[in-house]
């Protein structure tokens, strides 16, 4: 019989964080940084958190977001999958407005911003990786 390889654990991809991202999410309380660390392993492991859901404005599934809530305040993380190999950490943050689910256009520039940094980022860690191959 065939083994299904989809039932095989996959090594965890490694997790890069942009800017203050690391630092903004452990400022969050334990439940939140804890449904944030199982979205990112999901998404390290190739697969989806049931709460992540893309970012509108980025064209896809590519810029995906976890919002969880906790006593009475709201709380985001953004990050991207659309990098083979790796897994962008690029926003955290705790939403501060009172009306609607939209997420701020500053909060949204700031994303944008770091996913041009983790696409310079990922294009330089690619040219790493091929002259460690090559030295192999």
């Amino acid at each position: 019989m065939a083994k299904n390889d989809d039932t095989e654990p996959q090594t965890p991809k490694p997790v890069i964080w942009t800017g203050s991202s690391k630092k903004d999410l452990l400022k969050f309380s334990k439940s939140v940084k804890q449904a944030v660390g199982q979205a990112l392993f999901d998404a390290q492991t190739g697969g989806k958190h049931p709460d992540a859901k893309p970012l509108k404005g980025f064209g896809g599934a590519g810029v995906l977001e976890v919002v969880e809530d906790d006593d009475g305040n709201t709380y985001r993380a953004v990050y991207t999958v659309k990098f083979a190999g790796v897994v962008y950490v690029l926003h955290a943050f705790q939403k501060k407005s009172k009306s609607g689910i939209k997420t701020p256009p500053s909060e949204i520039k700031k994303v944008r911003t770091r996913l041009q940094e983790a696409e310079s980022h990922y294009a330089e860690w690619i040219k790493q990786q091929e002259r460690k191959d090559k030295g192999n």
